[in-house]
């Protein structure tokens, strides 16, 4: 029930129809009490700046998630940004602070390193590659890097977007030592495909599974199929992994503490979503 104290948040993206934030989130409100919704509102590129700045001064406002196309031109509309959103260059949730200030953070890799760690993965002091620098696999390294790896590889198609990312973790993370260019998994403790390779019928193996250790934990991100070809080559090779709707369903949990709402697991939010 949707009534005048109810707290308002908004997930803004375009187009919105494929958007399943509001099947797991207004579950867990309505099942916990909680009075607050999330509403999918498309907004387009061009329209989002100033509709951004309206939204939020709404009095019954309380936040939003964002999702694409809005998350990297979300960080120049924002007054506060937490260092894992400046480490990635996009931004993912934002809310309304005490002075009216709008402060937003990311929390993708957040969900993914949170994954890792309730499945017993040690991430402080790890070694970690991961193979794709754009949006999620920035998100990814921001978090791990928040984590307390000591190395982190990076490999992307276009080397000048693994530098870019390269940057942004030696300005924040000066001690972490970062190395571009190669996709090799050799000696690596954690490896992540954070390229849309496993999406389509056919693509390519991100990484060379001949050169996976069965002691290597491995990430996916391709929510499209639950264990993608990826995955099932390095369960054959005795690897634990983690599937993508995992990073999913983990970072909830972060976005509810950001949000100030009583927090839950992920097994709890699976339990209860209505994904269908």
């Amino acid at each position: 029930m949707i009534t005048g104290t109810t707290k308002l948040i908004a997930h803004l993206g375009y187009p919105t129809e494929s958007f399943k934030a509001p099947l797991i989130y207004n579950p867990y409100f309505q099942k916990n009490g909680i009075d607050a919704v999330v509403v999918p509102m498309g907004c387009r590129p061009e329209d989002y700046p100033a509709f951004l700045k309206l939204l939020f001064r709404l009095s019954n406002i309380h936040g939003a998630l964002i999702t694409m196309p809005h998350k990297i031109s979300t960080m120049a509309l924002l007054d506060e940004t937490s260092t894992n959103a400046k480490v990635a260059g996009s931004c993912n949730a934002v809310r309304l602070g005490s002075d009216g200030r709008l402060i937003g953070d990311m929390f993708d890799g957040e969900g993914f390193v949170r994954g890792v760690l309730r499945k017993g993965k040690k991430v402080d002091g790890a070694h970690a590659l991961i193979a794709g620098a754009g949006g999620v696999g920035s998100a990814i390294a921001a978090s791990l890097a928040q984590a307390g790896v000591e190395h982190l590889a990076i490999f992307d198609a276009n080397e000048t977007t693994a530098t870019a990312l390269q940057d942004r973790l030696k300005k924040y993370y000066p001690q972490l030592e970062v190395t571009v260019g190669s996709a090799d998994p050799a000696g690596f403790d954690i490896v992540v495909n954070a390229t849309p390779l496993g999406m389509r019928r056919g693509d390519p193996l991100p990484i060379d599974i001949d050169r996976i250790s069965a002691s290597t934990f491995v990430g996916e991100v391709v929510l499209t199929k639950e264990i993608t070809p990826f995955l099932e080559a390095v369960r054959a090779r005795g690897c634990a992994f983690q599937v993508g709707t995992d990073m999913l369903f983990e970072q909830i949990p972060a976005y509810l503490e950001f949000f100030a709402f009583p927090t839950t697991t992920a097994d709890n939010l699976r339990a209860i979503a209505k994904l269908g």
